[in-house]
Order: C-alpha cells, then structure tokens, then sequence
C-alpha cells in the first residue's frame, strides 16, 4: 500500500473465542481457558507488528476478553495501546484492566447489544442495551475519531471495494473498526467480517499466501497455490509457514515436488503423498521442435497461417482486456462444460489476468480482430502456460495450434527451460493435442501436510483429494460426461 498516512485500527474484543457458541457459554459462565483464548487477536497483533507500514492498534477490551500473557507480550507499546471497552461497570473494569495489563489506559467505549439473551448473559439490566456511562467519568471517549466499520464493509462490498474504500479512509485520517471475532467468518444477524485479506493487504503482511487458494472438502480447509502459481516456484513449507497456516484456520496444505528443477532430497515421513502430473515440453530451438513435431501439428500451423491468422506478443491494455472479454463471452459452455470466465468484464481482466506477476500475452489476430490469445506466466525454471483460448466460430482455422506455435517460438527466444500446458489424463481430446505439440506427461508428487486433527481424519477419509483425482484411470472416461453435466447444472441453477 505503501502510504504516508498512519494506519488506526480500533478492535473491539467483545468475544474471547474465534467460536460465537463457545464465547458465549463461556462468557455466560465466566469461564476463560488458554485454548484458543483470544486467538483472533493474537493473529492481528502479530500483523500489527510485521507491518512495514506505520500502525497504531488501539485494543478495546471487555471483562471477558482480558489480554493474556502471549498477547500482552505481542502488544508492543509503540504500536499498540490498551483500552476499555466498557460492559458492566465501568469504574471498576477500568482499575482491573490496568491491574492485569500494567498499562495506563487513556480511552475507552461502550459494549452494546439488541438482544435481551445477551444483556442476561452480559448481567446487565434487560432494558440497558449499553451500560450508562457517569458523566464524570475521567477517561477519553473514544467515539470522537472519525471511524470507518471495516469488517461490515467487508461483508457489504466486494475485496476490491473494501480495500479502496479502506485507503481512503486512512488517507482522511479515519480509523478503521474492526472486532477480532469475525477476521475470518462472515456474520449474519450483525452483518460483519471476514476482513482478513483487506487488512494483510493494507498491512502488507503475510504476502506469502496472496495466491493461496483455500477450499472447503467436506469439513476441512485444503490451502494449496492457485495453478498458474504452484508450479512456478518450490511449495516446500517452512515451519513457520505451517504454523501460520494452522494460525489462520487451514487443516491440510498441499503442494507439488518440481522433480524437473528441485526435487525434495528427505520430505518429512508424516506428509502424505499421492501421483500427480503435468504435461511439460523442454524448450529446443524453435525450428527443432517444428521438425520434431508431427506433420499433422505442421500442416495446422501452416493452415492457421493461410486464414490469415497472425500472431503476436501484445502488451496489456484496454483493448487486449475488452478483446479477451468476447472471447470469454462467446459461449457459457465450453469443453462441454460451464465455462468459468463467462460474464468477465474488461475490468475484470485487467483486475485477475494483468495483475498476474511476471505475465506474457500472446495474440492470434484475423483482420485485426482477436480471435484467440495465450496468456504465459515465468517463473523459476519454468513457463507455465496459465490460459490460452480462442473463439469456437474461428476455431476450423486451427487458432490453437497457431498460438502453442508461438508460444514455442517466445519461449525459446527467451532462453526458457520448460514449457508448462496443465495436467493430463482428464481430458482425452486435450491430451492428444498437448501430445502433438510435443507435450509429455511428468509425473510428480503431491504432498499433503496435515495441520490439525480434522485434517487427520479428513485424510483418512479421503476428503483431501478431488474426485476427479480419487477416481481409478479406468473409470476417468466415462465420468467426464457426469463431471460436465453436473458442472453445467450447478451454474444453470445459480443463474
């Protein structure tokens, strides 16, 4: 983000447990334990303290939410203060929060609720949905700075809007609230959070997960690199990665040895593994790999080049991004399934495929018009092939093969080692393309690290693998009509 302004953030700890349930039966009880105590706003503390921006945390804190030993040592003094949030009594919640944390404490708010369950559980009289504050009360009100609620404009706009709308608020000065408990989850009655990726955003914190992708398999998180990511560099996890990793609500990671460039000499005997692959090409001279390849995969390149189609390195730009929006929104189905990228907007390429690091597009062009495009990622030994397209009414001028032809042809100018085309096995048609461009199946391993004790047993399930990759060889043909129509009934649903 890099900015001038100082950040603020106000975080009301009104829960002591990522868990609402288990806050409120302990709170209602007034049972604290160390298991996950305040585990939240361990999480922000540590952020806080990474950031390279400058960043003042004002923690407002409950009877309840009392900051341990570990997050008082995290609370360093000059980018953290300590403050009342006010639930009962005020008086004395503010003589026992300076007791416990040996903090001056210089501001405080008020803990409010609609509900009467809560004002019980919280001893506090049915019609008071805040506790009166005497008007003497010798501590600074907080409620005077200008404040922004983060974790509900979170819930309300989208991440791209969240986090403009975040900037600009810093840059006038404001304060951006947020409460612990929902850095992750999304509430419903309250309408708040998550707000996790914003906040690392603006902190510039934790940029080794930007392109992790978390999905849910059953009832355990499986974290793994998006695929234009995982193969362009070593997933080999630090401890401190893992850690991290299980930090954030994460039960399993998952990644691939690169056995082409740096295969793992001693993995760990505790992660799991099973066989997966990827259809890869050694870079030659292009003129070689034009001789090597088959003569049907040349009388294509050559049939491409009599329908006067031409290609080109192009750079991104408004026109690329409106051109790559047809050509996504020819068809919703493609391979006789839901095409993902149908409905892009121009801004929504700019904003997902130009933001992609270390990028290359490649155009097919007929009349001047696009007709087709390759979208190449470098990365460490590596040049992975992360889209390539072209409209089905064009595609008996054979655009594909046009466009692997000059991927070939960049890439061995460029002195690139390997040339990446996805995985092989899933689809027939496709698999006997990449083979006749010269692509052949490397087999690698897949490990899987297991976090926590639900990604234990989601392992023993077998929760942690796709379908697709579940399935015998044997069985692969004919699921892939199933997989597809299931694909294209799930999106006519949604719409």
């Amino acid at each position: 983000m890099a900015t001038d302004t100082m950040i603020k953030l106000r975080l009301d700890v009104d829960y002591p447990y990522p868990s609402r349930l288990q806050s409120f039966i302990f709170t209602a009880l007034n049972i604290k334990t160390s298991r996950d105590y305040v585990k939240n706003s361990k999480i922000i503390a540590k952020m806080v303290n990474e950031s390279p921006e400058e960043v003042m945390a004002y923690w407002f804190f409950t009877p309840q939410t009392t900051p341990d030993r570990e997050l008082l040592d995290l609370m360093h003094p000059e980018r953290h203060e300590v403050a009342l949030h006010v639930a009962t009594k005020p008086y004395v919640e503010w003589e026992n929060l300076e007791k416990a944390t040996g903090r001056k404490v210089k501001y405080y708010t008020v803990h409010g609720t609609a509900r009467l369950l809560a004002r019980l559980m919280w001893r506090r009289k049915l019609w008071e949905a805040k506790a009166p504050i005497p008007k003497e009360f010798p501590l600074k009100s907080f409620y005077d700075f200008p404040t922004v609620h983060l974790d509900r404009v979170c819930y309300d706009k989208s991440r791209e809007q969240a986090l403009q709308l975040a900037k600009e608020s810093i840059n006038k000065g404001e304060v951006l609230h947020v409460h612990p408990e929902w850095l992750f989850q999304r509430g419903t009655l309250n309408h708040r959070g998550p707000y996790y990726r914003t906040l690392k955003t603006l902190l510039q914190v934790d940029t080794q997960f930007d392109n992790l992708a978390v999905r849910k398999r059953g009832f355990a998180k499986v974290a793994k690199y998006q695929e234009q990511y995982e193969y362009v560099k070593d997933g080999y996890p630090s401890d401190g990665f893992l850690a991290k990793l299980a930090e954030r609500g994460v039960d399993i990671y998952s990644f691939v040895e690169r056995t082409w460039c740096s295969p793992i000499n001693a993995p760990s005997s505790k992660w799991l593994r099973a066989e997966d692959n990827i259809a890869l090409l050694q870079i030659i001279p292009y003129s070689e790999w034009l001789a090597k390849v088959g003569k049907k995969t040349r009388n294509m390149i050559r049939k491409a080049e009599k329908s006067g189609v031409k290609t080109e390195v192009v750079e991104a730009s408004e026109q690329l991004a409106e051109g790559i929006s047809r050509i996504f929104n020819e068809t919703p189905i493609r391979q006789g399934r839901a095409f993902s990228h149908y409905g892009w907007r121009p801004q929504d390429v700019k904003r997902v495929l130009f933001a992609t690091a270390n990028s290359t597009f490649i155009g097919a062009y007929l009349e001047g018009e696009l007709v087709g495009f390759v979208q190449l990622v470098d990365g460490d030994q590596i040049t992975v092939m992360a889209q390539i397209l072209s409209l089905q009414k064009h595609w008996d001028k054979a655009l594909n093969n046009a466009l692997v032809a000059k991927a070939v042809e960049v890439c061995a100018a460029e002195n690139a080692s390997w040339l990446m085309y996805g995985r092989m096995g899933n689809h027939p048609s496709l698999d006997n393309f990449k083979i006749n461009n010269g692509f052949t199946k490397c087999t690698l391993t897949r490990y899987f690290v297991r976090l926590t004790k639900k990604g234990r047993l989601a392992t023993k399930l077998g929760l942690h693998r796709e379908a697709k990759d579940a399935l015998p060889n044997w069985l692969k043909g004919s699921a892939v009509p199933v997989f597809n129509w299931i694909s294209r009934t799930k999106v006519r649903i949604k719409r």
